[in-house]
């Protein structure tokens, strides 16, 4: 069955999926299956079992985030002081942020155009270093516009 994680507390390791179905499963830690971590907004895959989920996988039906992150990726590094890696994921105001800091860095000496290309090459080792899944969780789902 198909659902979407509502809430996971760490502390107690239980959680509350909201199923296609219409219903809510509750689970604990030890039934998820993934080598992401347990957060809400994850869409997820697994066996009802009564009222308990159970063998629970991130849904990768849902994961298409591959090629965008690559493309994400490969902005940042080549283009990223120019902020097209965020105007590419959909982030609209911190691309002009970027661009802006950049191209009145020159007036203040530089050292908003050197900061800003800091953080382009860090986004850039974020996004090579996530999975494909994770990728897609955060800055696609999420909206997860910086780090």
């Amino acid at each position: 069955m198909k659902g979407k994680i509502l809430d996971f507390k760490a502390d107690t390791g239980a959680g509350v999926i909201s199923a296609e179905d219409g219903q809510r499963y509750s689970f604990t830690a030890a039934q998820w299956q993934a080598d992401t971590d347990i957060r809400a907004g994850v869409a997820v895959d697994f066996v009802a079992a009564g009222a308990q989920a159970e063998a629970i996988y991130v849904d990768t039906a849902l994961v298409s985030g591959s090629s965008k992150k690559v493309a994400a990726a490969l902005f940042a590094f080549f283009f990223g002081v120019f902020g097209v890696h965020k105007f590419y994921l959909g982030y609209t105001k911190q691309g002009v942020i970027m661009v802006l800091a950049f191209v009145f860095g020159f007036i203040l000496l530089g050292l908003p155009s050197l900061v800003v290309a800091i953080i382009a090459f860090i986004e850039f080792i974020i996004y090579i270093t996530k999975s494909d899944a994770e990728f897609e969780q955060s800055y696609v789902r999420n909206q997860r516009p910086w780090f």
